[in-house]
């Protein structure tokens, strides 16, 4: 009798362990209170303290070890228990907790979250919920704020040892994929910053868009090539040329081929004069003939 009476204090001393106090200080579970994706439940001024000491001696925690940043810790969204009135205060002046009597019940059925019945919290929205009204209103969004969620975000507070090793597995396997999924999405941006073609809004352009693209650039690269240098004599037979071909479309009848305005022929004359100058000082009268 004794040994069987041992060992309900004991279930209970461990529920009360479990429910009322923080996994990783040991304190009193006070809000902010937050859960781990193994179902634990901690005080997120303990985690954040857990996650800041940075020293070499610092003293490894088995209940928190798989955290290794807030991300990894969802803030719970519990409802207060009406009947629940805190520390009672005897008539002596002493305190005591009423453990009897849970802080927190189920938004949905009502049931309190002390141990005796089994309790979930959904990972998207960390909003708590009985199991029992989890599987009795099956709804593929949350009871509470609406929020969608899968059978996956679906985490058991404090479960028995298959719990945890389904809540494990399930942990590895979404720490995995988001591992992958950073390394994807490096690759990808470090393939987008090699591509030389980009669109204004830095997106990748079409190729239409991209061809338009390096056409522009190749006639910005020929503007700013020097200009090739002009040769007067070979630009003054153009004009006349030019002059020629206008006088005879002009149909004006008996004009010399040589003849042209006053200016246009000075320009001529100068211009062969100094090319032939320049070229040899025997050949400059013959430019003037």
């Amino acid at each position: 009798m004794s040994v069987f009476v041992s060992l309900q204090v004991d279930k209970v001393a461990e529920l009360v362990a479990r429910w009322f106090y923080c996994a990783l200080s040991q304190e009193k579970l006070c809000r902010p209170i937050v859960a781990c994706e193994l179902g634990r439940l901690y005080n997120k001024d303990a985690i954040i303290e857990y996650l800041l000491d940075k020293s070499p001696d610092k003293t490894p925690m088995e209940s928190a070890s798989h955290i290794k940043s807030i991300k990894n810790v969802t803030e719970l969204q519990l409802v207060d228990n009406p009947a629940w009135c805190g520390d009672k205060e005897s008539i002596k002046g002493d305190k005591y907790d009423d453990l009897q009597c849970a802080r927190f019940i189920c938004p949905v059925v009502g049931l309190e979250m002390n141990g005796r019945h089994r309790f979930c919290f959904l990972r998207n929205c960390g909003c708590v919920f009985s199991e029992r009204a989890l599987k009795e209103i099956k709804a593929e969004v949350c009871h509470k704020c609406g929020v969608p969620f899968q059978e996956e975000d679906v985490i058991v507070l404090n479960g028995n040892k298959e719990d945890v090793e389904i809540l494990k597995k399930r942990m590895e396997e979404r720490r995995l994929k988001s591992k992958l999924e950073k390394v994807l999405r490096k690759r990808r941006m470090e393939r987008i910053l090699s591509i030389p073609a980009l669109g204004k809004t830095g997106r990748l352009s079409s190729p239409k868009v991209q061809r338009m693209e390096i056409h522009q650039s190749q006639e910005k690269s020929v503007k700013l090539l020097p200009a090739a240098p002009r040769d007067p004599l070979q630009t003054a037979r153009t004009s006349l040329r030019l002059t020629n071909l206008f006088l005879q479309l002009t149909a004006q009848q008996n004009v010399p081929r040589r003849s042209v305005p006053t200016g246009l022929l000075t320009l001529l004359t100068i211009s062969e004069t100094i090319s032939a100058a320049v070229r040899s000082p025997s050949e400059a009268p013959r430019a003037l003939c």
